[in-house]
């Protein structure tokens, strides 16, 4: 089975981690999620996630670490989300793509309507349950 490769940016400030809604009318409309989208063809999961930040949410960042992949398997093509810590420079967010954004505690982070492939990232980093995962580098 195929996989379509997106990343997401785990933007940890003061305690808190940065959430975002998506908006009507998108796949996946009204869940939350870790900011991020698909790589397109040529660019690495890093250039795709600083790019898809400055698309989404107006901003400028650093990509850091590569944190975990969550390979979701229930959709065709399956997806695998690459997690990168992400450090913003200093600005204001713009919503463009979402309807609302939060800065919540790891903690509560699994009380959100997040999809799977999320959920699995939160899993995987904060420890909340149990699921079924893939932890392994990206593919260059």
């Amino acid at each position: 089975m195929s996989r379509q490769r997106v990343t997401a940016a785990i933007i940890e400030e003061d305690g808190l981690v940065f959430v975002a809604r998506r908006g009507p009318g998108r796949h996946l409309a009204g869940k939350w999620e870790f900011p991020g989208g698909k790589v397109e063809p040529g660019e690495t999961p890093e250039q795709a996630l600083a790019r898809e930040l400055a698309e989404e949410l107006g901003i400028a960042c650093e990509v850091g670490e590569f944190l975990c992949a969550a390979v979701y398997e229930g959709t065709e093509p399956g997806l695998e989300l690459l997690a990168f810590r992400v450090r913003r420079t200093p600005g204001t967010i713009e919503l463009r793509e979402h309807v609302e954004a939060r800065w919540v505690k790891p903690a509560d982070l699994a009380r959100l309507d997040l999809p799977e492939s999320d959920r699995m990232v939160v899993e995987r980093l904060y420890g909340k349950g149990t699921g079924r995962r893939e932890v392994r580098p990206p593919e260059r």
